[in-house]
């Protein structure tokens, strides 16, 4: 609906309807199509002469059905009805077409369908109603063909042409009318269960979307690079059996190989509701697997993955795991429709679910190393909002859907920036590199011209600094017309879009990110050849003779040895004293920065405006004021986070490592003195362990690659998290979905409006404010202190991942010590003849060592092809 035409003859034609003074804002889309629809049903009514029984009822369960309970558009058709009638509107052509000059293709035909099903309400289609209906059609433009169909749908007569069916069938689609308001995706929905069903061809699955032939490569490399794991694991065993090599090296690899077998490529789908995230995850597995409605379905996270067979694993909040048949998964991955429509935010809260993992064995995409988040969806509710965004942690792609009818709402620009943010912590001047817009429902638009504007304008914002880099990462396609073609077995334009699609989505997963991981795996194992190596070589040295450890040594070494298990209380000490500082300040912090806020989202809430009337929106000008509170107590939280919580942090936690980078250089000086007076190696022996260990333990939960590759930190001693990425890693920790302001909470609250209709505009909207924020203040109070527990629990854990480095730096460092000793003690206790085969199996054991070494190049230079 094109709103710019409305023009000021509309506006007196329904403040007449109404017998209300209207202004052009109060003239929304609903109310257009209320005064169009109450017309055209009264007109049917009225054209045989005769108004039924079955016919006045039909007019009401028509409008209630549309038009929610306390909703105030309820008086106002109730208006319109007793106006159209008294001034018998329905004969006045030229006034239905004044109403409806801003109306779509497809919203007239929604009219006109309306008007078909009430001439069929008393059982027939009266032949003076039909020629009413077609007089309208015909001046406003409805084919004729479309006109047939809904004729024989409504009197249950059979339709030869299915060709126009299937159109009507595509213009009626609900998620045409997203755009506009709910109710006219309600009004679509209604017409469309009264139509006849599309006739669908055979599936035959000739074809798939695409054969994702690279990452089938990839696989490859992940299986080959474990591989070399599994026969370098068998070398560094045989040397530790032998007292030549240190277990940590064993234990290393083995980390290494559970990330390789566990390794994947996680890619969430988000976006508001009703966008198609539903209908582009079946097109993407190739299977109809998600349930797919015109309201938020996904209630939970859904992740598709491969499995040998079809199971459907049901994971809840209180550590347990239930499989469940793959009939009831629909049932289990979606919420009511009460709860999605924001009835019953209590079914999404309560909810015991965590997450539902459903895995195939012939799912095109997860064949080949992908998993697939199905998301609760952004900015449709707090804890949904919540959920998601603890994906995005470990995700390593996002697919973020739009509609093309209405691509890049201010909504939705809103949601891409913040996705950014969340996806580049701490790196505001970087833009993300993972992100694909996909504007779904491109065959919606029929002009050509009408998509390249839609794509142009989709462009020119994601290209603004810093917030989407990298080629091919807009895309428009049609995920229902793909994944029909592909079920059928057929081609079409589609198709080709949605393969141009998953080829940039498959080129960034294997170059973008699968290489940095392989690299890195492959860079943690000759970490561990190199240490075995330096190992090697000291056994030799020691058999030689040319490195001898003496009884003095020795002592000494055993007291380096109980130094470092002292250093490290040490460390623990501080990092306990420096944490409960931290939690206190940030407490400190907390309550003088609660003090004025009260005062600042007051003085804030002048700025908020909403698109929606005072008279008949009050319910959705609540909301828009509702999520303007949100989102300036969410800034609030974060702007605090960032100029306090940072500042105590850095000073707090970098005393902490000053500390750790202190101890760890006086280790490394011990070393070096060792290495000066024994002609040793163990300072590079030390670097190549703590190196190894960083590489060999990121990733190995299986989280995906996203985390192997951003956990690295600053790769030097410590790795983990820098400075920097503790502030960014608090504002992970306060997302939106945190704040328990449920918005339903506050327009239930307000009963969905204040009975103000007809006050002063800006009168109402002062008062719907002075309520939003005091209902929002009373949440706010209640659930601060959950919002501070959940800072003091990220402070803590940042510390304790502190700690736990630390602890396992210092471990190398004595599994450093105690190897030299072992080696020493060993040759100590052999004979001349004992030693020449020990030098013997050192040299093949190196020679296995450069076999894996020369095996790893050799798989890097392949996947570099």
């Amino acid at each position: 609906m094109d709103t710019s035409l409305i023009s000021s003859q509309t506006v007196e034609l329904v403040s007449l309807l109404t017998g209300q003074r209207l202004r052009q804002e109060d003239i929304t889309p609903p109310v257009l199509f209320l005064a169009g629809l109450v017309t055209v049903l009264l007109g049917v009514i009225h054209a045989d002469g005769t108004v039924d029984a079955e016919e006045i009822q039909h007019l009401r369960t028509t409008l209630t059905e549309l038009i929610p309970a306390n909703n105030s558009l309820r008086q106002l058709v109730m208006l319109m009805v007793k106006s159209v009638r008294e001034q018998q509107v329905y004969k006045k052509l030229t006034v239905l077409l004044a109403l409806t000059a801003c109306f779509s293709e497809e919203e007239k035909l929604l009219l006109i369908s309306f008007g078909y099903q009430m001439s069929a309400a008393d059982g027939t289609i009266d032949k003076r109603e039909k020629q009413y209906l077609t007089l309208i059609a015909d001046r406003l433009g409805v084919d004729a063909r479309y006109l047939t169909v809904l004729e024989a749908s409504f009197s249950s007569q059979t339709i030869s042409d299915t060709a126009a069916l299937a159109e009507v069938h595509s213009l009626l689609d609900p998620a045409r009318f997203q755009s506009l308001d709910s109710m006219f995706v309600r009004a679509a929905s209604h017409i469309i269960e009264h139509l006849r069903a599309k006739p669908k061809q055979q599936k035959n699955r000739k074809h798939s979307v695409s054969s994702y032939q690279e990452l089938k490569k990839f696989q490859e490399y992940w299986q080959q690079l474990d591989a070399v794991c599994g026969k370098l694991g068998l070398t560094l065993r045989d040397g530790s059996d032998r007292n030549v090599l240190s277990p940590n090296l064993t234990e290393e690899v083995t980390k290494i190989s559970q990330r390789l077998k566990s390794q994947c490529f996680r890619v969430a789908v988000v976006g508001e509701f009703s966008k198609g995230k539903s209908t582009l995850l079946n097109a993407l597995l190739g299977e109809e697997i998600q349930p797919v409605r015109d309201i938020p379905c996904s209630g939970t996270v859904t992740v598709l993955k491969y499995g040998p067979q079809q199971r459907v694993i049901c994971k809840y909040k209180d550590g347990r795991e239930e499989e469940i048949s793959p009939q009831k998964y629909k049932e289990k991955a979606s919420i009511s429709e009460e709860a999605a429509l924001g009835s019953f935010g209590d079914e999404i809260v309560n909810s015991e679910i965590e997450e539902i993992i459903f895995e195939h064995p012939n799912l095109e995409l997860c064949t080949n190393g992908v998993e697939i988040i199905d998301t609760p969806g952004l900015n449709e509710h707090a804890e949904r909002t919540l959920v998601t965004e603890q994906v995005l942690k470990t995700t390593d792609a996002v697919i973020f859907l739009t509609n093309a009818q209405n691509a890049l709402t201010k909504t939705e620009r809103e949601l891409l920036l913040y996705l950014k943010k969340k996806l580049n912590p701490g790196k505001d001047d970087e833009a993300a590199k993972n992100i694909f817009v996909l504007v779904n429902f491109a065959d919606l638009l029929r002009r050509e011209g009408s998509r390249q504007q839609v794509k142009v304008k989709v462009e020119n914002f994601v290209k603004q600094p810093n917030l989407i880099a990298g080629e091919n990462r807009i895309h428009l396609i049609s995920a229902q017309s793909a994944l029909d073609a592909t079920l059928d077995g057929t081609e079409n334009e589609y198709v080709k879009s949605f393969q141009d699609f998953t080829k940039s989505l498959e080129q960034f997963l294997t170059v973008e990110r699968g290489a940095i991981a392989l690299q890195q795996s492959a860079a943690g194992i000759k970490q561990i050849i190199n240490t075995g190596c330096a190992e090697l070589t000291q056994e030799r040295k020691i058999l030689e003779g040319k490195l001898t450890v003496s009884p003095g040594d020795k002592l000494k070494i055993f007291e380096l040895m109980a130094e470092a298990s002292g250093r490290d209380v040490k460390v623990k000490l501080l990092a306990d004293e420096l944490m409960e500082k931290c939690v206190e300040e940030a407490i400190e912090s907390w309550n003088e920065w609660l003090e004025g806020l009260a005062e600042r989202l007051i003085a804030k809430s002048a700025l908020w405006t909403s698109e929606h009337s005072h008279m008949w929106s009050q319910k959705e000008l609540t909301k828009d004021y509702s999520d303007q509170f949100v989102e300036d107590i969410t800034q609030e939280i974060e702007d605090w986070t960032t100029q306090k919580v940072q500042s105590i942090l850095q000073q707090n936690m970098g005393a902490l490592n000053s500390q750790i980078d202190e101890e760890i250089y006086a280790i490394r000086q011990e070393f070096q003195k060792f290495d000066k007076q024994l002609s040793s190696n163990l300072v590079s022996q030390f670097n190549n362990l703590a190196m190894a260990g960083n590489l060999g333990e990121i990733g190995t939960s299986g989280s995906g690659i996203a985390e192997s590759i951003d956990d690295i930190g600053d790769g030097g001693f410590m790795g983990g998290l820098g400075i920097g990425a503790v502030a960014a890693a608090v504002l992970i920790a306060l997302p939106l979905g945190i704040i328990p302001v449920i918005l339903g909470t506050i327009v239930a609250g307000l009963g969905g409006g204040l009975g103000l209709s007809f006050l002063d505009g800006d009168t109402v909207k002062g008062q719907i404010k002075e309520k939003v924020c005091e209902l929002g203040f009373k949440n706010f109070d209640e659930s601060s202190q959950s919002i501070l527990d959940k800072i003091q629990e990220r402070i803590i854990a940042l510390f304790e991942k502190r700690i736990e480095t630390s602890n396992n730096v210092m471990s190398k460092a004595i599994s450093v010590w105690d190897n030299l000793l072992e080696q020493q003690e060993k040759r100590d206790r052999q004979n001349q003849k004992e030693c020449e085969a020990q030098k013997v199996w050192l040299a093949d054991k190196r020679r296995e060592l450069e076999q894996v070494q020369n095996q790893i190049e050799a798989i890097l230079n392949q996947s570099d092809r």
